[in-house]
């Protein structure tokens, strides 16, 4: 999905972004036009799949520190 309103993620911290989730919840509910909630909803969506791939993201980064880690243990001779 591309919005022109929305700014690179890239500059934006993990707590900001779940911030902006919060937020744009909170507006998509507090609108009652229907045209208003499809453009908050889809900017959502955007924040909502930045913050999932952050998770996944940082996720694999600790899977993989963990197995090099537990490879290091084992010493077989």
């Amino acid at each position: 999905m591309f919005n022109p309103l929305v700014d690179d993620f890239s500059a934006l911290t993990d707590t900001e972004v779940e911030e902006k989730v919060v937020e744009l919840g909170r507006k998509y509910w507090m609108s009652r036009n229907p045209d208003l909630q499809a453009q908050v909803a889809t900017i959502l969506e955007m924040y909502k799949e930045e913050a999932r791939a952050r998770r996944a993201r940082a996720y694999q980064q600790s899977q993989d520190n963990g197995n090099d880690s537990l490879d290091n243990l084992i010493n077989i001779n």
